[in-house]
């Protein structure tokens, strides 16, 4: 089966990365005079009217309660941990300027890789650990105090 652009997991991660970079943006300027907390939750209020009606125009909805429960486990712990991410995130773009505030938060590549070789048994190339261990080093830097 030939794949299509859109129908590659490299095309729709580039969009998210385009995506989290203008949220950066976004929400540096919608910040000003805002508790970063107050504006999360703004932010997470559209989100989910805006998936809902995604969801439902996609004809996608099926009812939620017949997932299984590993399912709804793990989909709770993940909205828990983007809940404090975003948390965390808003109040460090509050505080920090977007471009320094940005790539600390891209730290986490690092540790999805370090959490997928421990807990999935993913094991990336040597190549791949250098390009994290490059991701790493170059967080360090832009963080560093000049």
């Amino acid at each position: 089966m030939e794949t299509t652009p859109s129908h590659s997991w490299f095309f729709w991660a580039a969009l998210s990365a385009i995506f989290a970079a203008l949220t950066a943006i976004f929400a540096k300027v919608g910040l000003q005079g805002v508790d970063s907390d107050l504006a999360t939750l703004v932010r997470t209020a559209i989100i989910v009217l805006v998936l809902t009606g995604f969801v439902w125009y996609a004809g996608k909805w099926s009812d939620p309660l017949q997932l299984p429960g590993k399912t709804w486990a793990f989909l709770t712990l993940s909205a828990l941990a983007t809940g404090a991410s975003w948390v965390c995130y808003f109040r460090a773009l509050q505080l920090g300027e977007a471009s320094k505030v940005a790539p600390v938060d891209k730290f986490s590549l690092v540790l999805v890789a370090v959490f997928a070789f421990v807990f999935l048994g993913e094991r990336p190339s040597g190549t791949s650990w250098l390009g994290i261990a490059l991701v790493a080093a170059g967080v360090l830097v832009l963080a560093i105090k000049r």
